[in-house]
């Protein structure tokens, strides 16, 4: 079998939008050359008549008019098929959408936190919706010169900790926040009923985490806006003095009529309130900042919302943010109540709110207990504790965006927008990614779909449908403004040239790749996603292949650049691994090819549970799984390495051009030593030459099997006592940065994701009969228990899980909290592989 580039479909558009085929451009042309030719021939031709001239005379019209037709209608198709072209990147795939009903059609998840990028906050899934969020400061602290507005999660705050203790993914969450003299908790409780979405209450706890903040004052406010687009209406309700505000009424689409409460505690001593007009949803805390003023209570000055200010002719408020003043401790509720729920017995407020959060609680304890059998395991009750805020934060970092990505193919001078689009997605991390990654979200979903199969099933289908016609899926979501605002200019535009490991089949897989029957609804769910899974895969076999049968390489590297070290791939996900130091046509990429492997298995057992045709993927996954083809194409014998292919040089170095004095700085550029030659990239060695392993393909009595065994236990490649590091010391790139601004990223730091796919891998061959069964099964356990004892460790003295573990140290690095992957250390406790 061998991979080959597949045409483009063969259709154009016509001027008058009628679909021709591809070919007749081709032909229109040909015949446009031929016709010239002819014509140039017959005008030299001696012999000729004065008959035969007055003949060729009079036909002259005619004989001129067919090729300069032909020239017309090769230009009119030319322009349509190009302009046909450019509009493929934004054309929607045209099947059926996976994601059956959403909104109001799923009660018990229509509202939630779905906006994982502020501290706190509550929206309904739907692409127009009401916003609800809060913020907070500490007076002490604008004293001391700290003057932000705590709102969206911001490394640069500090904060000592904050993260979900417990979140269920459908009725409550209770999350814990730490700043540096306050503890704040915020927790919410749903409860059904009515036509438009039922009732929510949120409640906001504030505690002094020293002495002297008993003595001092606290400003905490809740706030209602709307999305960009949503049509409503907000009206604060105020007190018999008109200088407090205790209730909201409103109004939106889907939600038809509704009221918000406030409940103090005694130890608020004020609430003030602000009603304004803000253009974007983004601009909340600068337009409350704008609101503040400075008002005397009880003989002191305090900072205090300054009631209505609504700029400019007409304009009806759409922020009303509620604020209250206290000292700690205290704590407020904020309570919603739809207009349509009639059969409400009584408010979910106070003791009663109280009693439902303890039920949800002892449920959320039962289900973790059966689902994840630590307890049974014997780890420790702090172990538990960190496993279940590990899982809460990866539930609790599920958002709802909407909008249209940028996105740019070869076809297309400029970006053109995405068709608007939703997405239901985890994110990496609530501070740093607050928004969708398509890699991340397969491993995402090994740990949900375990907790809530549905809400994992809802998660893949969003993203299958952000495919267009090609069967391209953008590999980052920046939808909605509040999220476009988090990202640098540069990260943006998506191209269609570049692809992300297909891991959304590892949780499919899982949830039904060992299954015997699966349900009606299972059955129902993979048809409608049947369509789209083919065409994912067959842009990956037809978009990513290599020069060579049976060989893949990741699109996207620049050729060009004089600043990298090395030129990064984004698109494997593993950004600045070593790959050959000179991109070319020629690359094979070990990963890819590995990826796709492991795609055609998954399929071709897709396609046996409903009863698809599923023979190519069988042939596919046979064909790159035979391991003398793996060794042909991967096989380094010079390191004894499976490795990459390409132009490489093995030394290159980042050096400052030498400058005449007084000039400026000349940024490092690229110096290559040793000139580049084709051949194996064996002289690094990481997570990229594990994929064989990561993947299965080996034989268990493969001597390569055990050749890689024995090199993940040397410590002076990849083994450390807190997990294996991405790349080992004795590789040349190992700790070094790709450019002079440029950190090392996959360069010998601990990550979560490949140390999982590393056990699984390990507890795969640790049961199958071999020379190195038991090898593999040591291993497991060692590398195991490493990553167990120093995630727990960094967790309880950081107060974070993080992005990245350094391999010389175990500390955590990167952004903090890093709550995707990383929150696989749950599967790796329970053994679930």
């Amino acid at each position: 079998m061998t991979n080959k580039k597949k045409k483009l479909n063969n259709t154009v558009q016509s001027k008058n939008g009628s679909l021709q085929d591809a070919d007749s451009v081709s032909e229109s042309v040909s015949m446009v050359t031929t016709s010239k030719n002819e014509a140039k021939m017959n005008k030299h031709k001696k012999g000729q008549t004065s008959k035969d001239s007055t003949k060729s005379s009079k036909n002259v019209s005619t004989s001129m008019y067919t090729p300069l037709s032909v020239v017309a209608a090769a230009v009119v198709a030319y322009f349509a098929y190009h302009g046909y072209l450019e509009t493929r990147i934004n054309t929607p795939f045209s099947d059926q959408k996976v994601v059956a009903v959403t909104g109001l059609d799923v009660p018990d998840r229509y509202w939630g936190s779905y906006r994982p990028g502020v501290y706190f906050g509550m929206k309904t899934r739907e692409p127009k919706s009401l916003l609800a969020g809060f913020m907070w400061f500490s007076p002490r602290l604008w004293a001391m010169g700290d003057v932000n507005l705590r709102h969206n999660c911001e490394q640069s705050d500090n904060l000592d900790s904050y993260g979900w203790l417990e979140h269920d993914g459908r009725n409550f969450g209770v999350q814990d926040i730490q700043d540096k003299l306050v503890r704040m908790q915020t927790s919410f409780v749903k409860r059904q009923g009515g036509i438009n979405g039922g009732d929510w209450t949120a409640k906001i706890s504030v505690e002094p985490r020293i002495e002297e903040m008993k003595n001092e004052f606290v400003s905490v406010m809740f706030y209602f806006t709307f999305d960009e687009g949503t049509e409503g209406w907000l009206t604060p309700v105020l007190d018999e003095t008109a200088s407090t505000m205790t209730s909201i009424i409103g109004h939106t689409t889907s939600l038809g009529e509704f009221q918000v409460h406030f409940k103090n505690s005694s130890g608020v001593i004020t609430n003030s309130y602000l009603s304004t007009n803000i253009p974007s949803p983004h601009l909340v805390k600068d337009s409350t900042m704008m609101g503040l003023t400075v008002k005397k209570i009880n003989e002191e000055q305090h900072i205090v919302l300054g009631g209505e200010h609504l700029p400019g002719e007409n304009k009806a408020p759409n922020l009303v943010v509620f604020h209250a003043l206290g000292k700690a401790p205290f704590d407020f509720e904020v309570i919603f109540e739809s207009a349509s729920n009639y059969e409400r017995v009584d408010r979910l407020s106070g003791d009663i709110f109280n009693e439902e959060l303890k039920t949800h609680k002892r449920n959320f304890d039962d289900k973790f207990e059966n689902t994840f059998r630590l307890s049974e395991k014997k780890f420790p009750v702090k172990d538990v504790i960190f496993a279940k805020a590990a899982l809460s934060n990866m539930i609790g970092g599920i958002g709802y965006f909407y909008g249209t990505s940028r996105v740019q193919s070869s076809a297309t001078k400029e970006p053109v927008p995405y068709w608007p689009a939703p997405l239901y997605a985890s994110v990496p991390s609530r501070s740093f990614f607050p928004r969708g990654f398509l890699w991340d979200e397969g491993f995402h979903n090994l740990l949900i779909s375990k907790w809530d199969k549905e809400i994992s099933q809802d998660i893949i289908a969003h993203w299958l449908d952000l495919m267009n016609i090609e069967g391209w899926i953008p590999r980052e979501q920046i939808l909605g403004i509040e999220a476009r605002v988090k990202v640098p200019d540069e990260f943006v535009v998506q191209k269609n040239s570049n692809a992300n490991p297909p891991t959304l089949l590892l949780p499919l897989y899982d949830m039904f790749g060992e299954a015997e029957s699966i349900s009606q609804s299972d059955y129902e769910y993979l048809q409608r996603a049947w369509p789209r899974l083919v065409t994912w895969y067959d842009w990956f076999n037809t978009t990513q292949v290599g020069r060579e049968p049976s060989t893949y390489y990741w699109q996207g590297r620049d050729p060009t650049t004089k600043r990298e070290l090395n030129p990064k791939s984004f698109s494997s996900g593993l950004d600045d691994y070593p790959r050959a130091s000179h991109p070319t046509d020629d690359e094979r990429h070990l990963d890819l090819r590995c990826w796709m492997t492991l795609a055609s298995k998954l399929m071709s057992r897709i396609s046996e549970l409903i009863g698809k045709d599923g023979q190519k993927y069988v042939e596919t996954w046979q064909y790159l799984a035979d391991n003398k083809l793996l060794d042909k194409v991967h096989w380094s014998t010079k390191s004894k390495r499976f490795a990459d292919y390409g132009l490489h040089s093995t030394s290159v170095k980042l050096k400052r051009p030498k400058t005449e004095p007084g000039m400026s700085r000349p940024e490092m550029i690229r110096e290559v030593l040793t000139p580049p030659t084709l051949g194996f990239v064996d002289d690094t060695f990481g997570y990229v030459s594990l994929f064989p392993l990561f993947t299965h393909i080996l034989s268990p009595s493969s001597q390569k099997l055990g050749k890689i065994l024995d090199d993940l236990k040397n410590p002076n490649l990849l083994w450390t006592k807190y997990g294996l590091r991405s790349l080992a010391k004795n590789s040349p790139l190992y700790d070094k940065r790709n450019t002079e601004h440029d950190p090392p990223y996959w360069r010998g730091a601990i990550w979560i994701n490949m140390n999982y796919l590393t056990l699984k891998a390990l507890h795969h061959y640790s049961n199958l009969e071999g020379p190195y069964q038991i090898k593999a099964k040591v291993i497991h356990n060692e590398l195991k228990e490493n990553l167990i004892t120093n995630l727990i460790k960094e967790y309880y003295k950081t107060g974070y899980i993080w992005e990245q573990y350094s391999d010389k140290s175990g500390e955590g690095m990167g952004c903090r909290p890093f709550t995707g992957w990383s929150s696989l250390i749950v599967l790796i406790m329970a053994d679930i592989y």
